[in-house]
């Protein structure tokens, strides 16, 4: 029997196959040859699991320059070759970073037998009501059981995002996070893994999705609720693999725009340190760890909103770690940047565009026209 594929890290390949072993490779490689200067405690936990080791990563810190998937090694125990036979499989879906107006969406999925009573036992859980010390304790976790456990993770970039919700016809963030969704799916099962049962954190209204995912993959029972990584530790695993790769990348972002500081690092212990979970009352929101300077991301947050006023390049913009597509920016940008006039926003009628050339402007190029130039002669 062929053997088949193993997962790798890929850039945006769509549903080709994936394979190769620890490479970006795709259509936009990250790109980059700037050293992240880590000046955070070392004694951190998060700064150490994340910052150092986040196997989702490339390393050398690159900037993240287009979306790409990463994915741990194919568990043995799914593969035909398995002693005793190859098992049946569960995924479990979640996301990390759907509000922020800063840094990357990361959708993630984890993956085992579904027969595998292990899992239970591994304290996988809602990431939001994990400390950090734990989340990190937990990726290593991860890759702690390669025969039966599995996770990817599909990294989209704030430039990727912000492309896709100002194309015209835009594609919203929901139709982004269910592309990624079924990208992740459809790459564990061309791995060769036998995927019985399908669990998805709920993204909007649970029951038209679910539908949709159960028409894609009619061969496993896809389950689509609210809270399903309170409610089934393999979507908490993938919960886990969301947010520590997202806040790795917050962590080790490097800029590759001219005035700004190459890469940027904690630059004191903050709540991403803390090793209690977090408050009740802050679990209903998914809690971006907050940095010295960022904040947590969210438009809402006054340090978020404080970089975001401090950073904007009146001709050019936000850098890349931002998310244009989101209104505040938007707003921002329109109200703080340089005003722009294109040349056809006095134009009439769309008709008008197409109407033959009269007059002096006959004959004329159409350069020459949209420019309003003209010969001195005629000054």
């Amino acid at each position: 029997m062929d053997s088949q594929p193993s997962l790798s890290t890929s850039q945006d390949l769509g549903d080709s196959q994936l394979a190769g072993d620890s490479q970006l490779t795709g259509d936009s490689q990250l790109t980059g040859d700037s050293q992240l200067v880590d000046d955070s405690d070392p004694s951190d936990p998060l700064s150490l699991a994340l910052l150092q080791q986040h196997p989702a990563l490339p390393t050398p810190p690159t900037p993240l320059s287009d979306s790409y998937t990463h994915h741990s090694p194919t568990p043995s125990s799914g593969l035909p070759e398995f002693p005793g036979g190859r098992r049946r499989y569960m995924i479990g879906i979640d996301e990390a970073g759907r509000g922020p107006a800063l840094g990357p969406m990361v959708y993630a999925a984890a993956y085992c037998p579904v027969d595998w009573e292990e899992l239970a036992g591994l304290g996988f859980n809602d990431s939001k009501v994990l400390s950090a010390a734990t989340r990190a304790a937990l990726l290593s976790t991860l890759s702690s059981h390669p025969q039966h456990l599995g996770w990817s993770v599909r990294v989209l970039s704030p430039s990727s995002i912000s492309r896709g919700m100002l194309s015209r016809p835009p594609t919203n963030l929901n139709v982004q996070a269910q592309s990624a969704t079924v990208h992740l799916i459809r790459a564990v099962y061309a791995a060769g893994l036998d995927i019985a049962e399908i669990y998805v954190d709920a993204l909007g209204p649970s029951v038209p999705y679910q539908a949709y995912l159960q028409g894609l993959f009619p061969q496993a029972e896809v389950t689509v609720k609210p809270k399903a990584d309170a409610l089934y530790p393999i979507v908490g695993a993938a919960s886990v693999a969301a947010k520590t790769c997202r806040d790795a990348w917050m962590e080790r972002w490097v800029y590759e725009e001219p005035g700004m500081p190459r890469s940027r690092s904690l630059a004191a212990p903050t709540a991403a340190a803390s090793t209690e979970a977090a408050p009740a009352d802050e679990q209903e929101q998914e809690q971006e760890q907050p940095t010295e300077h960022l904040g947590s991301g969210y438009p809402s947050d006054p340090k978020t909103q404080s970089w975001l006023a401090t950073r904007l390049e009146r001709t050019f913009g936000y850098p890349r770690l931002v998310r244009f597509s989101w209104a505040p920016v938007r707003l921002a940008m329109e109200k703080h940047g340089h005003a722009v006039k294109w040349i056809d926003d006095n134009q009439a009628s769309v008709v008008r565009s197409f109407a033959s050339a009269t007059g002096r402007d006959k004959g004329r190029c159409g350069l020459a026209k949209d420019l309003g130039l003209r010969s001195v002669a005629d000054i």
